[in-house]
């Protein structure tokens, strides 16, 4: 069975989280956006996805990406998952629970990102860049009406 997250109307999207559109997610990931109506989710086979890390990376990794307009800053694979975690107030789980890396976006995500190995050009946590800000509104824009399907 399938539920849907639904955002609340007068929540506003202050971080968007990028995710693989082609699979939903499962292990700690809906908990901790059950409890954060202010993160709004989008594919990352949306074109706004795609233009956003563009913009930021000047290439569109495959990658899970959450972006802050507050904070201006962006977390990718790893530090996405976990700061992911820590804004929900969730524990960190064990490796064995989640199943695989959080650097493949279609396997299972969780919070066990200090057991993870980090692969591939785009990993850890970086400043926002003028480029990607500017692309943020769209991005939260589309983030909002999108809702997020988890079984």
């Amino acid at each position: 069975m399938t539920a849907t997250r639904i955002r609340p109307n007068d929540a506003d999207c202050r971080a968007v989280l990028v995710y693989d559109g082609e699979y939903p997610f499962r292990s700690a990931a809906p908990s901790a956006l059950r409890r954060l109506p202010e993160v709004g989710t989008l594919s990352w086979y949306d074109d706004r996805a795609q233009r956003f890390l563009e913009a930021q990376f000047d290439a569109t990794p495959f990658a899970m990406v959450l972006v802050d307009i507050d904070e201006r800053w962006v977390y990718v694979g790893p530090d996405a998952a976990r700061e992911l975690c820590e804004r929900a107030g969730l524990p960190r789980l064990l490796p064995g629970l989640v199943g695989g890396s959080v650097e493949s976006i279609g396997t299972p995500i969780g919070c066990t990102v200090d057991a993870v190995e980090s692969s591939g050009p785009h990993h850890g946590s970086y400043p926002l860049s003028e480029a990607a800000e500017g692309c943020f509104e769209t991005l939260a824009a589309a983030a909002e009406q999108s809702p997020l399907l988890f079984g």
